[in-house]
């Protein structure tokens, strides 16, 4: 079994950044492609993004030009450092883990229990 646990959230001021950071344990043997997704209030969860051991990254379209997804393999941690945050990136940050080499199809075996960030005007 594979436990996930975020850190990093809080409040932050429009513009601002924050990094957040993802440790694993239990079978650590068994995750590949790790990631990040996000719920707001009323709203569909939704990935943020998500990065293969090989170093391949995919970014949701919120993400893209303002968070950076990173991994270290050897401690099976995943990062996300978001910049020029916006009011609507609030919500709750959950950190994901699969065993698939590749951004799985069929879902996510593994989830945090979710960080929140909260980004005011």
């Amino acid at each position: 079994q594979v436990q996930l646990v975020e850190s990093g959230g809080g409040l932050v001021q429009a513009g601002g950044s924050l990094r957040l950071s993802c440790a694993a344990s239990g079978s650590i043997f068994s995750i590949n492609v790790m990631g990040w997704f996000r719920q707001a209030p009323g709203k569909q969860r939704e990935l943020v993004a998500a990065i293969t051991p090989g170093g391949s990254i995919k970014y949701g379209d919120s993400a893209k030009g303002r968070f950076t997804i990173s991994r270290d393999n050897a401690k099976k941690t995943v990062y996300l450092q978001m910049n020029s945050l916006k009011p609507e990136d609030t919500a709750v940050y959950y950190c994901v883990a699969d065993k698939s080499l590749a951004f799985p199809v069929s879902g996510w075996s593994s989830w945090g229990q979710g960080t929140q960030v909260t980004v005011s005007s």
